[in-house]
């Protein structure tokens, strides 16, 4: 089959794979979209040990079924395995599954390929009208929907009565505001310093966008709720400054580094700071809903290009030279 296959540091190759052979609980997907995710970035670059090449990359897929009882079957994909039977599993919180596995690391190769093998349990049907690169969106805006979720959650108001900021307007962050905007937030505030992804974000809903530092930017200490979609010390920092007292913030992003946070202040203010990681199982069907009802906007925000621009679009992103928040690859 044909593959797109990360080689080393900065380097990818399409080049002829095995077709993989599923077990007794997996059944054969045949991929017909594939987002590029920033972790896909980050194993480009050699910084994701968990993803040593050469590998085959992408878990943000869709397509159709290709092998067993539900052979045609149009789905999406939660590329999240977890053994099921720990107490995580049992509680309903299969994303802090110990034993869990993720599609793209080993032993799992990714879905930038014609055909990747899915636990048939990870999928989920989609209606034959759904487009399928819109389906592919379900797992990045599933991390943005349960790291809201879990802002919302923390929160000592109410999120209709909660001004909120999401640093990054990345596939992730602007998930996150678009998944506030839903749920009602009362204002929110987008950073993005590229002005062109800046731009897709003010089209995509009614967000507050501005340069980080410049003009727009909310007071101090006015912000209930912070999304750090990026995870760098510079918006750690940002969020430790821009939260209330009492405030929370979610860190999302996964750059490298721990530094930025202020320790001193989030102490003495009682500023919640939480991780968020994934998704629940009942979170990823609630956003293949979210999108198939349209209820998160037209998805304009994203760019379709065929598969075999596929090592292009790695470079577009990483050199900044498109304003999509997400690329998704179609066969």
């Amino acid at each position: 089959m044909k593959a797109l296959v990360y080689t080393g540091p900065n380097h990818l190759e399409f080049r002829s794979e095995p077709e993989p052979t599923p077990t007794n609980d997996e059944v054969l997907l045949r991929v017909e979209a594939v987002g590029i995710c920033g972790s896909d970035m980050h194993a480009y670059h050699g910084h994701d040990s968990r993803r040593p090449a050469p590998l085959v990359l992408g878990h943000e897929a869709a397509g159709r079924i290709a092998s067993g009882p539900r052979a045609g079957q149009r789905v999406t994909v939660n590329p999240l395995v977890t053994c099921g039977v720990c107490p995580a599993c049992e509680a309903g919180r299969s994303h802090l599954c110990p034993d869990r596995q993720i599609i793209s690391m080993p032993p799992r190769p990714g879905a930038f390929a014609e055909l990747v093998r899915v636990p048939e349990r990870n999928l989920v049907a989609i209606a034959e009208d759904f487009p399928v690169a819109h389906a592919a969106l379900a797992e990045p805006v599933a991390v943005a929907y349960h790291a809201v979720n879990t802002g919302a959650r923390l929160l000592d108001i109410p999120l209709s009565a909660a001004h909120c900021l999401v640093l990054g307007g990345g596939a992730i962050g602007l998930a996150a505001a678009l998944v506030m905007a839903m749920q009602g937030a009362a204002g929110i505030h987008v950073a993005e310093p590229n002005p062109a992804r800046r731009a897709t974000v003010e089209a995509s809903g009614p967000f507050r966008c501005y340069t980080p530092g410049e003009a727009g930017e909310p007071a101090d200490s006015s912000i209930d709720l912070v999304i750090d979609a990026v995870g760098a010390v510079a918006t750690r920092a940002a969020a430790s400054r821009l939260v209330r007292p009492g405030g929370v913030i979610v860190h999302a992003g996964l750059l490298p580094g721990m530094e930025g946070f202020d320790i001193r202040r989030i102490t003495l203010q009682e500023i919640i700071v939480s991780g968020t990681y994934c998704y629940t199982p009942a979170e990823f069907r609630a956003t293949v809903d979210a999108l198939a009802s349209g209820r998160l906007g037209p998805l304009g925000w994203m760019e379709e290009r065929g598969f075999d621009e596929g090592i292009r679009a790695f470079a577009d992103i990483d050199a900044g030279r498109t304003g999509a928040a997400k690329i998704v690859l179609r066969f």
